[in-house]
């Protein structure tokens, strides 16, 4: 009798060892902290869906609520508001007005970047490449992008250099993405820059050709960030760049796999097949904020006239180290 007591207590407690998890890196006690957050549906987001997919955040002891947002400045404006804690998305003119009126954020870390072929590149009608065959035949065209004082400005700024031509060379007008492909196809417009995994889609239904997918190199446009609230909170904050900095550290190279396609087309809701063949974007997984880039996309707004403040903005105001440094 005393020996059967002895296995029973001895099968207890491993029962209840094994039934114990493991507290999150950031919490001693176990319980989770809930972030969150406004991306835009898109591929450039991948770190976002790697670090929920591969556990980076829960890790941390960290639960993602994350919300599609449009793009822009809005999901910045939202932070600022209280309703998301972290944000993801390009640094616009938007940004640099907000900026400007007081609106309290914080730049933590870059997102993505592009190198050709580029995740955005410029296109036309695949029924009109024999007409236009160089961007300086875009001279006195109509060319889009999908938002006036968006990073895509600026990106259509730099293939219009390439033909020697300036934005004012062309008729510049404003078209969603998702629009592109239909406004090609009945010359409302003659070129687009149109963004990834479209161009892919589109490439694939013979709808458009690619004109220019070269003029960017390295360059960053997309950021990381967050509030004043979760900036206080040091542990949280610590926890949750040590899971996005991992997940950046996943996609590096020629990353793209099936596996990593099937979680961006969860997000997306693009299919697998089309996200691996679409020109993936490029992440800094050592988390460092190019002052550079920001700064020529101050300059560039400036110079188009859409910033509503006189005197530029020290961007290193706009930006917290702090964090990333903590967690090396």
């Amino acid at each position: 009798m005393k020996r059967l007591l002895l296995v029973v207590l001895a099968l207890s407690v491993l029962v209840a060892c094994g039934a114990t998890p493991a507290a999150p890196a950031n919490n001693d006690a176990g319980t989770t902290k809930t972030l969150r957050i406004g991306y835009v549906p898109v591929m450039i987001y991948a770190p976002l869906y790697v670090g929920i997919e591969r556990g980076y955040f829960a890790a941390e002891g960290i639960t993602i609520e994350s919300t599609p947002v449009q793009g822009g400045s809005d999901p910045v404006v939202q932070l600022a508001a209280g309703n998301f804690d972290v944000a993801l998305g390009g640094a616009g003119a938007g940004l640099f007005n907000a900026a400007a009126r007081g609106v309290k954020f914080s730049i933590v870390a870059p997102m993505h970047s592009e190198k050709a072929p580029l995740t955005s590149p410029l296109v036309i009608s695949a029924k009109r490449v024999d007409e236009i065959t160089k961007i300086a035949d875009l001279k006195g065209k109509k060319v889009a992008i999908n938002a006036t004082g968006a990073a895509t400005e600026y990106w259509l700024s730099e293939a219009l250099g390439q033909g020697g031509l300036r934005v004012a060379d062309v008729e510049l007008v404003t078209v969603p993405f998702k629009d592109v492909p239909a406004a090609l196809a009945s010359n409302s417009i003659d070129a687009a820059i149109l963004g990834e995994p479209l161009a892919t889609i589109a490439m694939d239904k013979g709808e458009v050709a690619l004109l220019s997918n070269d003029f960017i190199n390295g360059f960053f446009a997309t950021y990381l960030y967050m509030g004043e609230p979760l900036l206080n909170d040091q542990a949280t904050a610590q926890g949750f760049m040590r899971a996005y900095v991992k997940a950046c550290g996943d996609l590096q190279g020629d990353y793209m796999s099936q596996e990593i396609a099937t979680i961006i087309e969860k997000y997306t809701k693009v299919p697998a097949d089309v996200v691996m063949r679409a020109s993936p974007a490029q992440y800094d997984a050592t988390g460092t904020i190019p002052v550079e880039n920001l700064q020529t996309l101050q300059s560039y707004f400036r110079k188009r006239g859409v910033l509503e403040y006189d005197a530029d903005l020290d961007v290193n105001t706009l930006i917290n180290t702090d964090l990333v440094a903590s967690i090396k």
